[in-house]
């Protein structure tokens, strides 16, 4: 059994693929026997992608059962993606689950049941309320001719493995969510785009679930910039229902002066898939890397309120077609990445999340202490 994994490929790639071929989606984290799911379809060849890591019911999971949307919600999540997927031309499209209880909504969906081995086993700590809960957000996106589609996951995932390694007593990082929002997602094969409304209702959800469970600080550690303004949404509807949490995001990783300090590149040299990114795969997954095949397109369409680069720039916010200023679908110079580079960069970056982890503890702490001063103050 051929079994292609679609967020290992490149976007010429997932282009290749035969789109007879059937497409699965697993629901959690576990290990399925895709051989038997092979077996059920009829097929030689499988192309998985990503695991949906939570959202649904998952009884046997002490954790991410508390993750649980309603199910209608849920099935506007495996909607978008099979959505996606029928746009580029994919014909038979499931979702695999071996968790019979799942309380899915799945009319026009097709659902098999599969036997697994469990991966990945939380357990919810007990101190929640006095650690702060990461989110990672990624996503599933071409990254040009010469990177995975995985390459925001995985550099937002080796970033909350550094945070676990750190300060593995003060955080509780949830799995990588791999599915983001991308608007240019039908100019180069392989994007999925979740749509920004599901996006922002989902996690919204997801941080009822986690202020229901305890939680009282919840930091969204983003890997994709899509993402962003769905985020500060999230961010704002989240704090005004729960004033009680402290609930907060960022722009991007990577983002202090250890950024400038190692690039090569000149400014617009690390926007998508240039040099920044490249550097980070090149010493997370260089076997996912083909840089006999990275370019060079730092010929945008640029004015002074407007140009890109890894931190976006200017006054001005558009969304022009991508097509306009990139061929291969990056922007910046993926020539000049190397490993080591990216090993510097992920030290730096996760040096920074600590230093925000401990900000967002600090926000809280003043602010709990401020609101007991002024609750006595009222009182007399």
């Amino acid at each position: 059994m051929n079994l292609i994994k679609y967020s290992d490929l490149t976007y010429p790639e997932v282009a290749d693929l035969p789109r007879q071929w059937p497409v699965v989606i697993p629901l959690g984290l576990e290990q399925y026997d895709y051989r038997q799911v092979a077996q059920a379809l009829g097929a030689d060849s499988l192309i998985a992608l990503p695991g949906v890591p939570y959202g649904f019911q998952q009884a046997d999971r002490s954790a991410l059962v508390r993750l649980a949307v309603k199910p209608g919600l849920f099935r506007r999540v495996m909607v978008g993606i099979r959505q996606e997927l029928a746009a580029q031309g994919f014909q038979k499209i499931y979702f695999i689950s071996g968790h019979e209880d799942a309380q899915l909504k799945t009319e026009g969906l097709n659902l098999l049941f599969c036997p697994y081995d469990v991966q990945f086993d939380p357990q919810w700590p007990q101190d929640l309320s006095g650690r702060v809960v990461v989110v990672s957000t990624g996503h599933t996106e071409q990254h040009g001719f010469h990177l995975p589609l995985s390459t925001d996951t995985l550099i937002v995932q080796a970033l909350a493995d550094h945070l676990t390694r750190l300060a593995a007593k003060r955080v509780y990082c949830l799995p990588v969510w791999p599915y983001g929002v991308s608007t240019h997602s039908h100019e180069f094969p392989g994007t999925l785009n979740l749509g920004g409304r599901v996006f922002e209702d989902f996690f919204l959800a997801i941080v009822d679930r986690l202020v229901s469970s305890g939680a009282r600080m919840i930091y969204f550690s983003n890997g994709h910039g899509g993402n962003h303004s769905f985020l500060v949404n999230i961010i704002k509807y989240a704090g005004e229902r729960h004033p009680q949490a402290f609930i907060a995001t960022e722009w991007l990783h990577t983002t202090g002066p250890e950024l400038q300090r190692y690039r090569q590149s000149t400014p617009g040299g690390m926007g998508h898939g240039g040099e920044l990114e490249t550097s980070y795969i090149l010493h997370l997954r260089p076997d996912l890397v083909h840089m006999e095949q990275a370019t060079c397109e730092m010929d945008f369409i640029s004015t002074p309120n407007y140009y890109m680069d890894w931190i976006e720039a200017g006054s001005l916010i558009a969304n022009p077609p991508w097509s306009d200023d990139t061929l291969s679908g990056i922007y910046g110079d993926a020539t000049l990445a190397t490993a080591d580079k990216g090993r510097l960069w992920l030290q730096a970056a996760g040096e920074q999340k600590l230093a925000i982890i401990k900000e967002i503890q600090d926000q809280h702490l003043r602010r709990r202490q401020a609101r007991t001063v002024d609750q006595k103050s009222n009182l007399k």
